[in-house]
């Protein structure tokens, strides 16, 4: 056996117990509300074409017909005289020299919940063509949406661009820069219902299920300690909830609630969800070396060998990272989250413990999603 094998193997015990010691999702206190939201209560994104005045020469320019046609029609809109040929066409061609000058896309995301009139949303703005944005001024835009075959305009957006990132000076925002003109509503009940969406990182038919059962008995029983103000749902029907597929749960709204659906939706998003199980996923970044590993996911009795590293997952006499045996003499099945402590412990790089995982998920020995980014 090697020696950097002999060193994996003499490390004290107290690591592996302590890794065992990660208590389970269903210790904590998860609600509906963790794992759901409802239906209608999306984002939306405004967007709509402008441009950006006050470059130091890093604009469109260089001859962009797009950007020339564009600004000789949008200073004529605004009343600047633009010189036209015998048959009235715009000629842009004096445009060709705008170089201070570049078209954009503006995009702004409204909130889940919706905006007001009057409201004030931060905005981003992407440049077409131009070079860098820095120290541009967006002029007033109109932003279209969210509905592309609806063209109705929503907010105006202008102002000065602050560059997120000087490495990418084609893309900034304006803080506060758009004003909602019209507010957008988002409906959350349809036809006296409401729908749960379950998280798509945690959507599963036996979630959904779950999830049905859970909803059902707390409005079947009318608990008080669900349903903190108002009155207990009566038992209208045996089931006001049903899961309509992995990732949606469709719940009735009783009478009792018909004319406080927002009291109802209190109620249900605040049920407890006590025995949910946690997802087996491994999400990878590895741009920075970052790994995120869920506390129940395993891997099989194999060995590894990897560079000077060599590696089992089956208990030894000598003890390995797999942990100790449980009162019953059983001895616990190993986890990921051990295997890396272990490779933590022996100071293994973050590119060796990657190469391991994936080589583990591609061999079919580690039982989980293994998500790359």
């Amino acid at each position: 056996m090697g020696n950097v094998a002999k060193r994996l193997l003499g490390v004290s015990a107290a690591i592996w117990l302590s890794a065992l010691s990660v208590p389970a999702w269903g210790d904590t206190e998860l609600t509906v509300g963790d794992l759901c939201r409802l239906k209608g209560q999306e984002e939306n994104v405004l967007q709509g074409v402008g441009f950006v005045v006050g470059l130091k020469g890093t604009g469109d320019g260089d001859g962009n017909k797009t950007m020339m046609r564009a600004l000789a029609r949008a200073l004529q809109n605004f009343g600047a005289p633009v010189a036209t040929d015998t048959q009235g066409r715009l000629l842009d061609k004096e445009m060709a020299n705008a170089k201070n000058v570049a078209m954009v896309f503006v995009t702004v995301k409204v909130p889940p919940a919706g905006a007001e009139q009057g409201d004030k949303l931060s905005c981003t703005i992407s440049a077409t063509h131009a070079k860098s944005l820095e120290g541009g001024t967006l002029l007033l835009t109109q932003l279209l949406g969210p509905r592309a075959d609806r063209p109705e305009t929503f907010a105006l957006a202008q102002g000065p661009i602050v560059l997120d990132d000087r490495r990418v000076p084609t893309t900034g925002k304006i803080v506060d820069g758009c004003k909602i003109e019209r507010a957008i509503k988002t409906q959350f009940t349809f036809n006296d219902k409401i729908t749960l969406v379950i998280d798509p990182d945690h959507a599963s038919f036996n979630k959904s299920q779950y999830i049905e059962d859970v909803v059902n008995d707390h409005l079947r029983k009318g608990s008080r300690s669900y349903s903190k103000s108002g009155p207990a749902v009566a038992d209208e029907s045996s089931k006001l909830a049903k899961a309509i597929d992995q990732a949606h749960v469709e719940v009735r709204i009783p009478d009792a609630y018909r004319d406080r659906p927002v009291q109802f939706v209190s109620m249900v998003l605040d049920i407890d969800l006590i025995n949910i199980q946690n997802s087996r996923r491994v999400v990878i970044n590895e741009r920075d070396g970052t790994v995120i590993i869920g506390a129940d996911v395993l891997v099989a009795p194999v060995a590894i060998s990897h560079k000077n590293l060599s590696i089992s997952t089956r208990s030894t006499a000598l003890g390995s990272f797999v942990g100790v045996s449980s009162k019953d003499g059983a001895t616990p099945p190993a986890t990921l989250k051990n295997l890396v402590d272990a490779l933590n412990a022996l100071n293994v790089t973050n590119e060796d413990k990657i190469a391991i995982i994936k080589a583990l998920k591609r061999q079919g020995n580690l039982y989980g999603d293994v998500v790359v980014e």
